[in-house]
């Protein structure tokens, strides 16, 4: 199985000059957890995620974290920093792992697992064609599982006949 066979091809981007603000909306609206970031020609520049998002409105909180203390949230909550009308690079991880469309199924999830990422970007010649997440290769695999044994149970029913 391939990175094509089971990727999304219609992927939700966002520029680096998006505001934070439409980025927050497209997360909610979607139920999507992190966007990739293209410039006009479709290239990669980057990933923002609700984790990027988050940090940058209670920074206190990440660096409270990072170093092992647990933060007093009640506190906290009331230094929220207002960064919607922020740009998206800003904020975006610009260090991306992707993935091409002919690589294994297994090496993308070996690629996710190594960097502790649930959802990679698919490219070719540097520009975005899809996106593969943890869940999309659990419903291909358990697909493939579910179909052999229902090819399996054909197979006995006929023999049977």
């Amino acid at each position: 199985m391939f990175v094509k066979d089971v990727m999304t091809t219609r992927v939700k981007t966002v520029t680096p000059t998006t505001p934070i603000r439409d980025v927050a909306i497209l997360m909610c609206f979607y139920h999507i957890s992190g966007l990739p970031v293209v410039d006009e020609q479709n290239n990669i520049r980057g990933l923002i995620s609700e984790k990027d998002v988050l940090g940058a409105m209670y920074p206190k909180v990440a660096d409270a974290m990072q170093m092992g203390q647990m933060p007093r949230f009640e506190e906290l909550e009331h230094e929220y920093r207002d960064v919607l009308g922020e740009s998206t690079d800003t904020y975006m991880s610009k260090q991306v792992h992707t993935v091409a469309p002919d690589d294994p199924i297994l090496r993308a999830v070996a690629v996710m697992f190594a960097h502790r990422i649930r959802r990679i970007p698919v490219a070719s010649a540097g520009k975005l064609v899809g996106i593969l997440s943890i869940g999309d290769v659990h419903k291909a695999v358990l697909r493939r599982t579910f179909d052999a044994e229902i090819a399996e149970n054909a197979r006995h029913l006929a023999a049977g006949s």
